[in-house]
């Protein structure tokens, strides 16, 4: 489960530290070293078959053109690693032939660094609107009728833009295109997410023996990015919940520090060449009660539920509503009331931490190859603590396989 990383900075005690100089080498000096040694990025090749599969559907849905924002979908397709602001940049991908990036005149230089593709880049000025320019192409295309879609992030003020200048288009939804090529992962993908994942299950490893009574969630998320940096992989998020902040997934604003016989809740991810790992651990610092046993025990029997249902040709709610019927004879729920499991099994991860499909009631969307999800459905008692654990996992024709292996037990909380 990955928060947005804005969040859990601002909750008291919470949070991560940005890394300081120097962090990395100290980690380096302590027997950590980059694991990244044979990472091979996403090739030219294979963007240019996403970029002709997005084609094939667009045929298919009958769209003449794909409007892209920055984001996870530009880096996908075009390479490009780029910021939104109010001074518009995107990509027009048309049903047939190369596309269109369109950007400040100042910034076409810094666009053209990590452009991947053929592309012809059109600029605008600062008194020019940027919807204007891709009109105009379309236009020339002979594109400038038809269904034009855009990708479901797309911010209202751009196509509503494209639409004023555009009367006889019809701007409808990319997301049937965009999902069709993002959520099926190709072995470049999900060979960048496992080394995503070893480098955060190593960082853990690291950080485990490390944590002390009396040490606060930014002390545990500064060791934890520090070995992740030292490890090779860019830290993304690191959220830290110590006791009853536990029972609540994305945290409290409360001040938390260490205790003995309380729960430490760490879910944390890094990214490798911008694809993301997602691993959560829940263990107890010192000796843990019955009940704390107990749920985790549970909760370890649900993830494994989870993993079994999550079957090539199932229906992904099915995956959820398995977890649900096992939680629920134990006195948990129903549903997603508390005590008991709040949130969905589990999402869809890859250049974004949070992707469809989703594991939660009533996804209809069959399980196929190449899809990349999280198992982490926790439990969560308001008042006192919660445990979640969850590794991703990616679908092969025989069935799930896990990015990281989930831990034995309690004690061993990663192996």
């Amino acid at each position: 489960m990955r928060a947005d990383r804005r969040q859990f900075l601002s909750l008291a005690g919470g949070g991560g530290l940005a890394l300081a100089t120097g962090l990395p080498a100290l980690a380096q000096a302590d027997g950590l070293a980059p694991m990244t040694g044979g990472v091979v990025p996403i090739s030219r090749a294979e963007r240019l078959a996403r970029m002709a599969k997005a084609q094939g559907l667009m045929k298919a849905q009958g769209l003449s053109a794909l409007v892209v924002e920055p984001g996870a979908a530009l880096t996908y397709f075009t390479g490009v690693r780029w910021n939104r602001s109010e001074r518009v940049t995107a990509a027009i991908i048309p049903v047939e032939d190369d596309l269109l990036i369109v950007t400040p005149h100042f910034e076409e230089p810094s666009i053209r660094e990590t452009l991947a593709v053929p592309a012809e880049v059109r600029v605008w000025q600062e008194d020019e609107n940027p919807a204007a320019v891709v009109a105009g192409w379309l236009k020339e295309r002979k594109l400038a009728a038809g269904k034009i879609g855009v990708e479901e992030t797309v911010r209202f003020f751009v196509s509503d833009g494209l639409a004023r200048l555009l009367p006889g288009a019809r701007i409808v939804s990319g997301a049937p295109v965009v999902r069709g090529c993002r959520m099926i992962k190709s072995p470049a993908e999900i060979a960048l997410m496992q080394t995503a994942s070893d480098i955060t299950i190593a960082a853990y490893r690291y950080t485990w023996p490390k944590i002390e009574k009396g040490m606060t969630p930014r002390d545990i998320g500064a060791i934890m990015n520090r070995a992740t940096a030292a490890l090779g992989g860019d830290p993304e998020f690191e959220l830290i919940l110590l006791g009853e902040a536990s029972a609540y997934p994305h945290g409290s604003g409360k001040p938390q520090t260490v205790g003995e016989g309380e729960v430490v809740l760490m879910d944390c991810g890094c990214t490798v060449e911008g694809y993301q790992s997602d691993i959560s651990r829940t263990f107890v610092f010192g000796e843990p009660t019955r009940k704390q046993r107990q749920v985790w025990e549970h909760v370890r029997r649900g993830q494994q539920i989870a993993f079994e249902t999550a079957q090539v040709g199932v229906a992904a709610g099915a995956v959820d509503d398995a977890v649900r019927a096992y939680y629920e004879p134990l006195g948990y729920g129903p549903r997603y009331r508390l005590p008991g499991l709040s949130h969905r099994t589990g999402h869809g991860i890859g250049l974004d931490g949070h992707e469809p499909v989703n594991f939660v009631h009533g996804e209809a969307t069959k399980l196929a190859p190449g899809m990349c999800l999280s198992d982490e459905p926790g439990l969560y008692l308001p008042g006192e603590f919660g445990v979640r654990l969850e590794d991703c996992l990616h679908m092969t024709p025989g069935g799930p396989k896990w990015f990281s292996v989930p831990p034995p037990s309690l004690d061993k909380p990663f192996g």
